[in-house]
């Protein structure tokens, strides 16, 4: 598959049936590791959770282990 000028692509319809997507699906793009991730944007209220899951993931710093939390979690 090859880009186009204006750095279209197109996905095959294989595809688009697979993962629902229609002509209004929102696609995201992502740079990871192995090269470019494409998915789909979730919109709704699961998307918004699995967004801010990914934004506050790795920004909690209390130096505690899991044995730890567990004591406190616990009455």
């Amino acid at each position: 598959m090859k880009m186009t000028q204006k750095g279209q692509v197109t996905i095959p319809q294989d595809l688009r049936k697979r993962f629902g997507m229609t002509r209004d699906t929102e696609i995201v793009f992502e740079a990871v590791p192995e090269g470019l991730l494409l998915r789909t944007e979730n919109k709704g209220r699961a998307g918004r959770l699995r967004r801010g899951i990914a934004k506050a993931r790795g920004c909690a710093d209390a130096e505690l282990t899991t044995e730890a939390v567990m004591e406190l979690t616990r009455g």
